[in-house]
């Protein structure tokens, strides 16, 4: 491959906002500066610091768009994100790359996947725009009554800087194949690709379709929140954030959908300890991605049959990995994404080592030969874990893992369920029936059996208890969370 750039010889690049089809300072001209989490000493761009003026700035613009974008054949709607879908595509090497230098995440195992996420997301909803109808309903001959499906008006979406890209995918292109315009708050760590978005969908969608703005979540995003014209506010993000962001939206009847936290429970049976499962085991604990994901895996519960086994298995697995450059395509894992969320990893790390009992079967920390000046984090696996513990039960978005023994079926589900949160699930044993049964009785939104991927365009996702209310990425998510129904009757003669 090339050699990497140097980031020290990059010039800061000074970006804007997008508003009704321009580029646009903060109304009172505030910067704020964007750290690449490759190296925390090098500033890589700036971007607008909004504020509540450029809130109504962007809901007004979206609002302007709204009438004629809603009155569109859906046709006309697909038409135009199958364009952004073939442009994106087109930009997706460029994308994928900048993914790296703004979030951190491994060009190979996660920014491209991510950019190609993006493509086939665009290209689903524009093929399901047709969907949002109606349906006519039994009456007597006297009488018509019929639904339509209407779009909800100007959506806000506020996007985590985890996966910015994959979350834009999961709320853009559904807002606008259902005639709804829309309003994103770019995560203020990871932005840039956002914007780059934004520059490539411009050129196929009319001014005001899809707005983009950036700054602090307590002050650009808060904004969108209270704002009295966004009907919809499409948030994914942490559960105590999502909890208020749901509280502000119904004190003023907005909708909301809300994609939180998570404390995945992943399950193996006794007759899975196989190099394959070992294979997706390692995948769902989405290593590859710093477990900077709401739907990692964190907590894997062994059978006591194959516990010592399947565990070695997965050491070896973590040891062959490779922490380093994110542009790098040697490269299996990436960079934490700034220091507030390194501290609080190592804090946890901590608290778990503290622990009596607690046994670390891996740390990565040892082998890793990055350091400074990035935020790199090696893996680090943990057994003989206590159920209670926090670090069995609070999300820590970072590579910690935690492997608990079980002996009994009814003793692991209720082991999976004892969480506030229900976001994923990973279930793996050869035997159907154990795994249908088990995968039925565990409390989570979006369960995998006998694999440990990524969301697919066209399935269901969301979480129930704290980790979220609403799903996407697919057509129900969409009617559901994009459209209101309007009931019409008609007397005849």
């Amino acid at each position: 491959m090339a050699e990497l750039k140097d980031l020290s010889t990059l010039e800061v690049t000074p970006y804007k906002m997008f508003i009704g089809g321009e580029w646009v300072d903060a109304v009172d001209g505030a910067t704020l500066e964007v750290i690449t989490p490759i190296d925390r000493n090098v500033t890589i761009a700036t971007t607008p610091r909004a504020q509540q003026a450029d809130a109504d700035r962007a809901v007004e613009a979206a609002r302007a768009a709204f009438p004629a974008w809603a009155a569109l054949p859906f046709a006309e709607r697909s038409k135009a994100l199958l364009k952004c879908a073939d442009a994106l595509e087109a930009a997706s090497e460029e994308l994928a790359q900048l993914t790296a230098l703004d979030t951190g995440n491994a060009i190979r195992t996660q920014a491209r996947p991510e950019a190609g996420t993006l493509v086939a997301l665009f290209r689903y909803f524009a093929g399901v725009a047709g969907e949002v109808k109606g349906v006519t309903l039994p009456s007597d001959d006297g009488t018509l009554q019929y639904t339509r499906r209407e779009p909800l008006g100007v959506v806000a979406g506020i996007l985590p800087w985890n996966s910015p890209l994959l979350i834009a995918a999961f709320k853009t292109p559904a807002a606008l194949a259902a005639g709804n315009t829309i309003v994103l708050k770019a995560a203020e760590d990871a932005p840039l690709t956002i914007l780059k978005m934004a520059e490539i969908c411009a050129e196929h969608l009319p001014a005001g379709v899809l707005n983009v703005v950036t700054g602090y979540g307590a002050e650009i995003g808060d904004a969108l929140v209270n704002h009295p014209g966004v009907d919809k506010l499409s948030f994914t993000g942490s559960s105590q954030i999502g909890k208020m962001v749901g509280g502000k939206a119904t004190e003023r009847m907005a909708h909301v959908s809300l994609e939180l936290g998570g404390k995945s429970p992943c399950i193996v049976f006794p007759d899975s300890c196989t190099d394959e499962v070992v294979d997706q085991v390692m995948l769902a604990t989405r290593f590859a991605r710093q477990s900077q994901s709401c739907t990692t895996g964190s907590r894997v519960f062994l059978h006591e049959d194959i516990a010592e086994e399947f565990l070695a298995k997965m050491v070896e697995r973590t040891r062959g990995m490779t922490v380093g450059d994110p542009r790098d395509e040697a490269s299996d894992i990436g960079c934490i994404i700034n220091a507030k969320q390194y501290d609080r990893v190592q804090g946890f790390i901590d608290e778990a080592l503290a622990q009596d009992g607690v046994k670390v079967e891996y740390d990565g920390r040892e082998d890793l030969q990055v350091g400074e000046p990035g935020f790199y984090h090696a893996p680090i696996i943990l057994s003989q874990v206590d159920p209670s513990w926090r670090v069995a039960r609070e999300e820590v978005f970072g590579p910690l893992l935690s492997v608990i023994t079980w002996k009994d079926v009814d003793e692991v589900v209720e082991m999976a369920n004892d969480s506030h949160y229900g976001l994923a699930a990973f279930v793996f044993s050869k035997n159907l029936d154990d795994a249908l049964r088990t995968a039925h009785r565990i409390d989570s939104g979006w369960v995998q059996v006998n694999q440990g991927g990524g969301q697919i365009p066209g399935q269901s996702y969301g979480g129930m208890k704290d980790s979220g209310v609403g799903r996407e990425s697919s057509l129900e998510g969409m009617l559901e969370g994009f459209t209101q129904i309007k009931q019409i009757n008609v007397k005849l003669g």
